[in-house]
């Protein structure tokens, strides 16, 4: 997609289609004004008809209107100007690029103007906002299907010179948008194709096509020597090796890094601990912090972030076989901590442990990890919030602010000692299951013993990394954009 700036007279722009907002009860911006008077009073004359409510998600295209240079114009419903927010202009912008992808479109200019004039959050959010709209809203999984249906046609998309830099903003849409889309490709492949190995391949590819990049990928017996006991307990009963990626992006001169940790289980069975059969089929899902790692590498190298980041993924397959690791067995973590095995299915913090643990050679200005974890978080947010946990809570806060800046939110859940002594064990260190309450809690509270040398976030997001339902199943690409905003806050203060 090509994205430009267009400060001519808006009729005057010979695109395909113009999209125009129009507020509730017909009322009109300075960008419909223009338009009318030059259309004899057309558009007043229909956003006035009252045959319209002008809600998020109302449209009416006109085709070949007079006094335009442009060959449509789509009247494109905004809701009330009054409390005008973030998530009213999402949804708004989203409404009108689906419009656009659905025509048979290839030059559009959005008139953000009249948006701008009443949204508080300024014009270079909603340049950024709309050009990852765009790029997500097109993407479209392939790579195992014959056929797609149609490919949308849009080819360029231009908007005013709103607010400070668009150019960058547009820039920086853009590449959430992208990595989101690779997150999400990542997250959709199934679990024959997307093992640790093929994580490993995706990065050292990922490397070759970015000159920040440089990438590490540790096997099993460089795991072994280090004495990985926790995460390669998890891929002992699998064909696939389990993988250790670390993949570097150098922007930030001698700044201590910013570690991101995804876990990425390729695909989780239970183990042992064999789950249900019914939807084991998303557990091909269970990667996806990892995916959102990847995605976020590309997008920080993309926009050469003057940044220094680190991206791990702890890859393993989770599989039952003769060699699998066995409830009760007792394993011992790079750490030198003990860890009784109840449930092989709470795998995934048993090969972020050890990450956590590696991370410290890095000496890092923090850690955060980002894992499909618990079924506990799904059932407290749903599909809305990544819950959030950690030590530090001046991280914390910046996570949760980032959240709400980029309507990737997170919600924050307590880490108080009290819940440490679930853990406690007869014969190890400790458990790797805290019994059957307060689940994410005692996750992250597992974590926490193996993130005490440095500023760490934990993010369980079970709940917002895929949806289940019918036409909409697949992954989403979160938390990239809270990750992407994270990093960018990040940037600007470098």
């Amino acid at each position: 997609m090509r994205y430009t700036l267009n400060q001519d007279s808006i009729t005057t722009i010979a695109a395909d289609c113009l999209v125009v907002p129009v507020w509730k009860d017909g009322e009109t911006g300075d960008a419909v004004e223009a338009l009318d008077e030059a259309s004899g009073g057309m558009l007043r004359q229909i956003a006035g008809s009252g045959d319209f409510r002008w809600k998020p998600g109302e449209s009416h295209l006109l085709h070949e209107p007079a006094g335009c240079a442009a060959k449509r114009i789509l009247l494109l419903g905004a809701g009330g100007p009054a409390g005008f927010d973030a998530t009213a202009a999402a949804k708004v912008l989203a409404c009108g690029v689906r419009k656009l992808l659905d025509g048979n479109i290839r030059h559009a200019h959005f008139a953000l103007e009249d948006i701008e004039a009443v949204f508080g959050g300024g014009g270079g959010w909603l340049a950024a906002r709309l050009a990852r709209e765009v790029e997500t809203a097109a993407y479209r999984y392939a790579a195992t299907r014959a056929s797609t249906g149609p490919e949308p046609v849009l080819e360029s998309l231009s908007i005013p010179p709103i607010g400070d830099g668009p150019a960058a903003a547009l820039a920086r849409g853009e590449a959430v948008g992208r990595g989101m889309n690779r997150a999400r490709e990542l997250g959709n492949l199934p679990g024959n194709i997307c093992t640790p190995e093929y994580l490993a391949t995706y990065a050292t590819e990922l490397a070759r096509e970015h000159d920040s990049l440089s990438v590490d990928v540790l096997d099993e017996a460089q795991m072994r020597e280090l004495g990985m006991g926790c995460l390669l307990s998890v891929a002992a009963g699998s064909v696939e090796e389990a993988r250790l990626i670390v993949l570097r992006h150098q922007g930030g001169g001698e700044e201590k890094p910013v570690v991101l940790l995804g876990k990425g289980i390729t695909f989780d069975t239970g183990g042992i601990s064999l789950k249900p059969g019914l939807a084991m089929d998303e557990m091909k899902f269970d990667m996806c912090g990892a995916a959102s790692v990847l995605g976020a590498m590309a997008a920080a190298a993309e926009l050469r972030l003057p940044v220094n980041l680190i991206g791990m993924v702890a890859a393993a397959e989770n599989m039952p076989g003769g060699r699998a690791t066995k409830p009760g067995d007792i394993v011992t973590s790079m750490a030198g901590k003990t860890v009784e095995i109840l449930n092989t299915d709470a795998e995934g913090r048993l090969v972020l442990c050890d990450a956590l643990t590696y991370a410290e050679r890095f000496d890092p200005a923090c850690v955060i990890d980002i894992a499909t974890l618990t079924g506990a978080a799904v059932a407290t947010f749903g599909h809305e919030a990544n819950a959030l946990l950690g030590n530090d809570q001046s991280l914390m806060d910046e996570l949760l602010q980032c959240g709400l800046a980029c309507l990737d939110r997170a919600w924050q859940l307590p880490l108080w000692d009290e819940y440490q002594k679930q853990l406690d064990s007869n014969f190890a260190d400790m458990a790797n299951i805290g019994g059957k309450r307060a689940g994410t809690i005692t996750a992250a509270c597992f974590l926490s013993r193996y993130a005490e040398a440095f500023p760490w976030a934990h993010l369980d997001i079970a709940g917002s990394a895929w949806l289940a339902d019918g036409a909409r199943k697949g992954a989403t690409g979160r938390p990239v954009p809270l990750l992407m905003e994270f990093l960018l806050a990040r940037a600007d203060q470098s």
